[in-house]
This record gives structure tokens, C-alpha cells and sequence, in this order.
């Protein structure tokens, strides 16, 4: 069974998607809807910008999205499942038939509006933790006062903290004593997939409510359950959770080879999962598209 699973945030690049626009008259079609969408031309920055203008939230969470829906729209691909990581669920849900483009591209641009604001209302962070095992963190985690909290279950050996900033340094510190190979501040906004995010979290509720979503060609392997889901309502509100729950990428690739994977083609920028999922499993094939 194909699978089929898409970056998040942190996957952009300069010059990303140019290709696909010069060579595929869909993609650029959907790249001038994107344009005519979001109220500015994102493809100009996507194609021609800084890493610094890339890396504002309101441009990287729907470049690396656009990247990603366009390419597996000019693929035609026909998924058994999918999966995101983070950010990359809103293009799982295109790719499967559960959103439409314009209405992924509109939520995603909202998420990070959202997220932008959260972020600038208290100092926060994330962190990447090395070597060091999923209890042993979550512990140490518990153990601070202040918020931080496990936020993405990379692979084994790889997971991210999240917090405010002084709990996120000190849980950092106590990673390190406890033996970690490394405990890294990530140059992030802000501390993503953790409580810091509530108040995006309500935001985008609202938006994600008032959006139909339909009922999609194969599962998804959701973030917040690490598992198969169907059923529109159900994928709405594991969406709305998403932001302020860990992301279970280690369980979801899991699960998806439990039920049945046997090859996973990451679509959109970078290798970033394909990576992820060798060292979760070394046996699947795995493709970059």
C-alpha cells in the first residue's frame, strides 16, 4: 500500500516551486489562484525572495503548502493514506479529497495569522532533544515550573520540547544532565503544538467549523491520534486539537506500516520525513517525490 505524507514548516526554500510553475500549466494556474487568494503574490517570494522573507509565518506555512498540494496535483497521485507533519496535515487533506485547494490554502493562511499572534503574546520557544528517551523527557518536562511539554514525536531518539522560553531553557539543562547528545533551542517563532498556542487554537476553530470538509479517498493518519481517520467530523476536530497537542509522527508511521504500508512518498520541499521514517523503520521503500 502507497503512503503518501507531507512536510510542515521549516521545509521552504528559495526558488521553491519554480519549476512546477514554468513546466505545468495546472500548477501554474493554481500558483496565480494561490496569488488571487491570499491577496498578495506569494509566488514571487516563494520564487525570487530571501530565506528571511520565506521565514515569516504568513508566507512559510502556505509556501511550503502550495509546494506540496501543486506538486501532488500535477503527480496525480493516488494514495491508500496520508499523513502530515504538523502544518503538513491541512495538505494530507487536499491530497485525499477532505479539503478542497482553495479551502486548505485559506485555513493554512488563517492557522498561521493565528499562530503569528499567539506567539507575540509571550516569550516561548522549542527545542530539539537528542538521544535521550520519550519518558525520560516527558518527565523532566513535568518536573519544570512553567509550560513546557513534548511537542513533536519525530523518531526515536529525536523529539521537540515546547514552552515558554526560561521553562524551555531550564528543561534543557536537566536534558543534558540526564544525559542527552544534545538539547538545541530551535530559531523558531514561538512554542507550537504546546498551551502557548490556545488562543490560535480558538481562532481557528471558528474557521475550520464554518469550512466543509468531505468525505476523503483514504485515511489520514492524524497528528493528534496517531491514528486511521475518515469521518469529516472527526478529522475537524483532531485539527483543532492539533495546535496545542504533540504531534505523534513516530506513532502514526507505526501505525501506518502495521496497517498495511509499504512504501512512503514525501511530497513537497525537502527529505525531511522520508528521513524520519528510515530511522523509524528501516525496511519500507521510501521516495522523494
Amino acid at each position: 500500500m502507497k503512503a503518501y505524507i507531507f512536510p510542515g514548516q521549516g521545509a521552504q526554500f528559495t526558488g521553491m516551486g519554480k519549476d512546477l510553475y514554468e513546466t505545468s500549466p495546472l500548477a501554474k494556474e493554481l500558483f496565480e489562484k494561490a496569488n488571487e487568494i491570499l491577496g498578495f503574490h506569494i509566488t514571487d517570494i516563494m520564487f525570487e525572495g530571501t530565506a528571511e522573507q520565506l521565514k515569516e509565518t504568513k508566507v512559510t506555512q502556505p509556501a511550503v503548502f502550495l509546494h506540496s498540494v501543486i506538486l501532488a496535483k500535477t503527480l496525480d497521485i493516488k494514495p491508500d493514506m496520508v499523513a502530515g507533519h504538523s502544518l503538513g496535515e491541512f495538505s494530507a487533506l487536499v491530497a485525499n479529497g477532505a479539503l478542497s485547494f482553495e479551502d486548505g490554502l485559506k485555513l493554512v493562511s488563517q492557522r498561521a495569522m493565528a499562530m503569528q499572534k499567539a506567539c507575540e503574546i509571550t516569550p516561548s520557544t522549542m527545542a530539539a532533544v537528542l538521544n535521550l528517551d520519550d519518558k525520560i523527557v516527558e518527565d523532566i518536562c513535568a518536573s519544570i515550573d512553567g509550560v513546557v511539554v513534548a511537542a513533536n514525536y519525530n523518531c526515536p531518539g529525536q523529539l521537540v520540547i515546547s514552552g515558554e522560553l526560561k521553562a524551555v531553557e531550564e528543561a534543557c539543562e536537566k536534558m543534558k544532565e540526564a544525559g542527552a547528545k544534545r538539547a538545541l533551542i530551535l530559531p523558531v517563532g514561538g512554542a507550537f503544538h504546546s498551551p502557548m498556542m490556545e488562543p490560535a487554537r480558538e481562532e481557528l476553530a471558528a474557521a475550520i467549523e464554518a469550512t466543509t470538509f468531505n468525505t476523503p479517498i483514504c485515511p489520514v493518519y492524524q497528528n493528534v491520534t496517531a491514528s486511521a481517520v475518515s469521518d469529516p467530523a472527526e478529522i475537524k476536530k483532531n485539527l483543532i486539537i492539533q495546535l496545542t497537542a504533540p504531534v505523534k509522527w513516530t506513532q502514526s508511521v507505526q501505525q501506518m506500516i502495521a496497517d498495511g504500508a509499504t512504501s512512503f512518498t514525501e511530497v513537497g520541499p525537502g527529505k525531511v520525513l522520508v528521513g524520519l521514517v528510515n530511522k523509524i523503520n528501516k525496511e519500507v521503500e521510501t521516495i522523494s517525490a
